[in-house]
């Protein structure tokens, strides 16, 4: 099981691959969902307004927004969020 500390050295796109992993595994739909209700506020925190207007009917996008969640400012972002997940659930 991974430590915080080896955790928070991984890139974003590291941490992302790694927690898409082991929630897909896990069959994880929730950690699924959290990322979803995360990515308009990470997109905003990133600089992406068109993203961050995305609304939750919106599910096609969110999707696509969320396989494409491990590149870039948005995975800088959401790195809390994939760490929190790896070391709850021994990533």
């Amino acid at each position: 099981m991974a430590t915080r500390t080896e955790l928070e050295a991984l890139t974003s796109k590291e941490l992302h691959d790694r927690a898409f992993a082991r929630a897909e595994r896990r069959l994880d739909l929730r950690f699924f969902y959290n990322l979803t209700e995360s990515l308009p506020a990470a997109a905003a925190v990133s600089g992406d307004t068109i993203r961050s207007n995305s609304d939750i009917f919106a599910v096609r996008g969110l999707m696509n927004d969320m396989m494409g969640s491990g590149d870039g400012e948005l995975a800088e972002t959401l790195r809390p969020v994939y760490i929190e997940y790896l070391v709850k659930h021994g990533g």
